[in-house]
């Protein structure tokens, strides 16, 4: 009876709307505001070979609503007809995540603010810039108001010129992909007995969530208009509801879960066991659980911080540092004091990348830790500052103020505290994955708690040399080795800067990089100069110091402003990583290896030379017919960006491994050996 009941109302609906002739023929015309619609290319000049997202952008007028891909117990779906240039294809739409409207027992799963499906199109290879690429739409949808149904048609157009792909809507199709269920990494279970329908979801116990509610995209599982409970279980979530009359057996349910106002996440559910939820307050157990992801999340991210003193531009500063209380013979509460604003110094840099990280991504950025290096300003700063660094540990000159490496203080103990965190972040070591990528998925306090905790963690081994007098007695007697040991230590920073040269060569071309390397020797003058000045007892200069800080933020400002070098060929061998290409090796049923990378990561380097491109690891994939993907994320392509954050990390690397088959993939650690490696497609 039910089923007939949906029937019968979907053909009343459709009535209402053939009896209003006007408001039809304005519909069949084109001319019909009730859903008022353009189509938005993601990109103004797509680039050929490459995946053009557009968006369907669409505002319902006041009052009335459009729906979503199942329109539940009334309406129909939308259509879409696409008229494409020869060999452009479009996938299926991706739908935002809809609201339930309840209207006489029946449930509709509709859109009554702004929404955007995405669509996927596939520009062919070959085609010349410059040359037109003309998109044609016809759909036919039914919109709705609180008394009438209309269906209606709508012929939309939108002519692009292939380039080079650059975004020209980054911000607005940000937000739209918020929107865009993030597929779930785990697969989930069903069973279905005594007329209950129970659908287990694997979601970590310290994840928030809010009006969590299950949408079928698979039709005639679950009663639509049954009432739904979700209760929650360590790392499981279960959605229990009423099985929907002559469901069938067997075969899997697709969905969206419905995990905050405009969030969700895309489910596949298989037949399987799903245990009983356990009892209590579901509260409570949440908020444990909280707390205790989060208490993981810190420790992972100290052990990471205390890992980073070993990277070569860390440790020549926190050396220097350290050598300085052997140097000047502070007293406990000098060092216990310089110890303290040295840790003041890291946490806060921390805390404010980590900020900046949580505000950018809250407005739809998709960026992750060292963010900043995918804009070359901020390398052709790091660049210049890791330049000034070497040559003061070199003995060109001694820095005036503020009082960096090698001078004592508590002001000095600051900014160097502030300098290593900064310099630091280009590099991602073991644990800190995993911990910046919970902190992703937390309340905003606890997640600044996770990036303070690598700011201690980065902090730890002076915090120890200040506040234990033995570690101290361990350091060596001063003397003339500690200017020899000094000039050694400018080597790494040396080597540091020629690494971030290179970064910035990859990411603007040669031109860029000539114009840093100019703005290096400008540096280089400067600090000759100021050095000069202080060999002869006087002061550094106002005028040299002026100069820096010109030549600094000036080169940050036109590299800034530099255009981007062309694509970069991938790593031999490999294919760059695009979601189509993903899923087109998917559906070959070959198993497939993918990394995430960028130029700046030295984890990711390591790992590339240790274990990726080794000749036993790419034997052993010629053998498995293992494909390799990579996916370089050097730029910042939000697109990357995005297909990063939905598995959980806050950046690279970031290693996956589809088996054949698999629903989902295997996340592989962020330190590889080639024997873990040869052992993938076994």
């Amino acid at each position: 009876m039910r089923g007939l009941r949906c029937a019968v109302m979907t053909v009343l609906l459709a009535v209402c709307g053939l009896a209003s002739a006007p408001a039809l023929a304005e519909s069949l015309n084109g001319s019909s505001q009730h859903l008022m619609m353009k189509l938005v290319a993601e990109s103004d000049h797509p680039k050929a070979g490459a995946p053009l997202t557009i968006a369907l952008a669409t505002t319902p007028e006041t009052g009335w609503h459009g729906y979503w891909r199942n329109p539940g117990d009334a309406g129909f779906p939308a259509t879409f007809d696409w008229t494409l240039p020869t060999g452009a294809k479009a996938g299926e739409p991706e739908w935002p995540v809809p609201t339930t409207l309840l209207i006489a027992g029946l449930m509709n799963y509709v859109y009554e603010a702004p929404y955007a499906p995405l669509v996927t199109i596939q520009v062919p290879a070959g085609l010349a810039a410059g040359s037109k690429f003309p998109i044609r739409l016809k759909t036919s949808y039914l919109v709705c108001s609180a008394t009438i149904c209309v269906p209606e048609e709508k012929a939309l157009s939108l002519d692009l010129t292939i380039g080079d792909g650059a975004p020209s809507q980054a911000a607005a199709f940000a937000g739209w992909r918020q929107a865009i269920p993030k597929p779930l990494d785990a697969g989930a279970t069903y069973a279905a007995s005594n007329g209950t329908m129970r659908i287990a979801v694997p979601f970590p116990a310290g994840a928030k969530i809010d009006k969590a509610y299950f949408f079928p995209v698979t039709t005639g599982a679950i009663e639509n208009g049954a009432a739904q409970t979700v209760t929650r279980d360590g790392d499981r979530l279960t959605i229990s509801t009423k099985v929907a009359a002559n469901a069938k057996a067997g075969g899997p349910i697709e969905g969206v879960l419905r995990i905050g106002d405009g969030q969700g996440l895309g489910v596949k559910a298989t037949p399987g066991a799903v245990a009983e939820a356990a009892g209590g307050d579901a509260t409570s157990a949440n908020g444990e659980s909280l707390w205790l992801t989060a208490l993981i999340a810190f420790a992972g991210a100290v052990l990471g911080g205390l890992i980073l003193n070993i990277m070569p531009c860390v440790f020549p500063i926190l050396s220097l540092k350290a050598l300085s209380l052997a140097r000047g013979g502070a007293s406990e509460k000098d060092a216990r004091g310089e110890a303290l604003a040295y840790t003041a110094g890291v946490v806060l840099v921390c805390l404010g990348l980590g900020g900046a990280i949580l505000a950018l991504r809250a407005g739809g950025s998709a960026v992750g830790w060292a963010f900043q290096l995918q804009h070359p300003g901020a390398i052709v700063a790091l660049l210049l500052l890791s330049t000034a660094i070497a040559f003061n540990l070199a003995g060109l000159f001694e820095v005036p103020t503020p009082r960096f490496a090698g001078e004592s203080g508590a002001s000095g103990a600051f900014a160097t505290g502030a300098l290593a965190a900064f310099i630091a972040t280009p590099c991602t070591g073991p644990f800190m994955g995993a911990a910046l990528g919970a902190a992703l998925v937390l309340p905003w306090p606890a997640a600044l708690a996770v990036f303070g905790g690598l700011g201690i963690g980065l902090s730890l081994p002076f915090l120890a040399i200040g506040f234990i007098p033995s570690w101290r007695r361990w350091l060596p007697k001063p003397g003339a080795w500690m200017e020899t040991f000094r000039h050694i230590l400018s080597v790494p920073m040396f080597l540091t800067a020629i690494a971030l040269g290179w970064v910035l060569g990859r990411q603007t071309g040669v031109d860029t990089l000539t114009l840093a390397l100019v703005a290096v020797l400008a540096v280089g003058a400067v600090l000759w100069i100021g050095g000069s000045r202080q060999r002869k007892g006087k002061s550094f200069g106002v005028v040299a110091q002026i100069l820096l800080l010109v030549v600094f933020v000036g080169s940050a400002v036109l590299i800034s402003r530099a255009p981007p070098a062309a694509a970069k060929t991938a790593t031999a061998g490999d294919e760059a990583f695009t979601e189509v290409k993903l899923a087109s090796l998917r559906a070959e049923k070959r198993p497939v290896f993918v990394y995430f990378t960028a130029d700046w990561c030295l984890t990711c380097k390591v790992n590339e030379k240790a274990a990726i491109d080794t000749t036993g690891v790419r034997d052993a994939f010629a053998e498995h017919n293992v494909a390799a993907l990579i996916g370089d994320w050097t730029d910042g392509d939000p697109v990357m960006g995005h297909f990063i954050q939905a598995h959980n990390r806050a950046g690279v690397p970031l290693y996956l491994y589809y088996a054949p088959g698999a629903a989902e993939p295997t996340v592989l650690p962020q330190v590889l050996t080639p024997g873990l490696l040869e052992g993938l497609g076994a």
